[in-house]
Formats: structure tokens, sequence, C-alpha cells
């Protein structure tokens, strides 16, 4: 995959984590709960989510060439990579940051009407 795909990957995982996160605080908030609770929630599951792709994206770098070998070996059916693993994680972490942003920012817009 280019530079050029790769940029738009993740720019697209950031979108989807920011919208994601900014259509999420009004539900919560419209709901009946309070914009913090909203808030704290919101921006802690979409950490959450960019703690596990840092997690994955490390597992995949530490064992990713054992994992291939161990596929091959066994005859796996399989089209695992490293590199397919590692990419993944980054559309996940990128949508995780998306949404701390996106948290923070419908956070200071729903605030400021509520």
């Amino acid at each position: 995959m280019e530079r050029r795909e790769r940029g738009r990957l993740v720019g697209r995982a950031l979108l989807v984590g920011a919208l994601a996160a900014g259509v999420a605080v009004p539900v919560i908030v419209v709901a009946g709960e309070s914009v913090g609770f909203a808030s704290e929630t919101v921006f802690a599951v979409a950490a959450l989510v960019f703690g596990f792709s840092l997690l994955g994206w490390s597992g995949s770098v530490f064992a990713g060439d054992g994992v291939e070998n161990v596929q091959k070996h066994l005859g796996g059916g399989s089209d695992w990579s490293e590199a397919d693993s590692r990419q993944a994680m980054v559309v996940l972490g990128s949508i995780g940051a998306g949404g701390m942003v996106g948290a923070s920012v419908a956070t200071v817009a729903v605030g400021g009407l509520v």
C-alpha cells in the first residue's frame, strides 16, 4: 500500500472515530445523562480502543514473524500477516484517537448549549 493510500485510510478512520464520538455525546445527553457523564464515557471508550490498538500493534511486531512461520509450517489456510495486523491496529488506533478528539469537541459544543 502506498503512502497516499495509507494516509487516506488513517484519515477516514480518524473521521469515523470523531463522528461517532460527536454523535454519541449528544445522544447520551438527550437520553438523560449529564454532559460530564457522556463526555467521560465516550472518551473512555475511545481511549480503550486506542490503547487496545497500541497493545495489538506491539504484539504484531513482537510475534508477527513467529505466527507467520507457524502458519507456514502447519499449513494454515489463513492469509494473516504481520503487515496486515499492524495496518488493522493503525486503523483501530486512528478510530480511538479520532474518538477522543471528537468527544472533547462534542463536549465543548454540547456544554455550550446545555
